[in-house]
């Protein structure tokens, strides 16, 4: 039996991708999102490109009081689950964001969600003693930015839970890997002024399933953002603050 991979937020281009990369390798997959019909289309697709066994569910980020029940559902299924890609977010209007009702809801997708389902599945591979933890969090929590700063403090706030997360399992042997991408070309970001070096989902997706075979525990995609958020860290906050980014 091969070993399952558990994408959730499997709608997104950038799991889609993921998922076909883990396919492609021969892993079993899970597929769960909120949209239950394109599950469904995805699953298909995969199952005949690839031949593999491909399983799907509904999974509510937000519902954070359902996450037991669906992870639980998830292991009968899947009782080889060997690894969990958590791909979902939630941009939204980082103006109308300015309305803390609206806020909310960006940090409650990217963030809340994301601890809660998270420390599920920790608990679940703590014990046995293997499987991986592969979080996509965003270049955009590297320093708070007028254009996007509730999103990058949800993603920031992910990415240090990740952190930790990655300090705790460590002795256990499961792997945490924290993903930043930079801009991809998704229908999350389509329209948005200012995009440069965009990179394709195809791309992340593979990269994504590759650093399993390297040691990093943190990983910018492409491997440029790494650089690139370092400048922009070290920018002095005088400067910055002035800065339309």
């Amino acid at each position: 039996m091969s070993e399952a991979v558990l994408i959730l937020g499997a709608t997104s281009a950038i799991a889609r991708a993921t998922a076909a990369a883990f396919a492609a390798r021969g892993n079993a997959l899970y597929l769960a999102s909120r949209d239950e019909e394109e599950l469904r289309r995805i699953a298909a697709d995969l199952r005949l490109r690839y031949g593999v066994e491909v399983r799907y569910g509904l999974f509510d980020a937000e519902a954070v009081e359902t996450h037991e029940m669906f992870l639980l559902s998830v292991i009968a299924t899947m009782p080889n689950l060997s690894g969990v890609v958590l791909a979902f977010g939630y941009l939204g209007d980082q103006q109308a964001a300015r309305d803390f009702k609206v806020g909310a809801k960006v940090i409650a997708s990217n963030f809340t969600g994301a601890a809660s389902i998270l420390s599920l599945c920790a608990n679940y591979f703590e014990p046995l003693k293997r499987g991986f933890i592969i979080g996509i969090s965003s270049v955009a929590g590297d320093r708070g930015r007028q254009s996007n700063y509730v999103y990058g403090a949800a993603k920031g706030a992910l990415s240090l839970y990740l952190q930790g997360l990655c300090n705790r399992l460590y002795a256990s042997g499961v792997r945490v890997i924290t993903i930043k991408p930079g801009f991809v070309d998704t229908a999350m970001t389509y329209g948005l002024p200012g995009l440069f070096l965009v990179a394709s989902p195809q791309a992340i997706g593979e990269r994504i399933v590759a650093t399993l075979s390297k040691s990093a525990d943190v990983v910018y995609l492409p491997w440029f953002w790494r650089y690139i958020m370092l400048i922009i860290k070290h920018i002095p906050e005088p400067i910055f603050k002035r800065m339309k980014l």
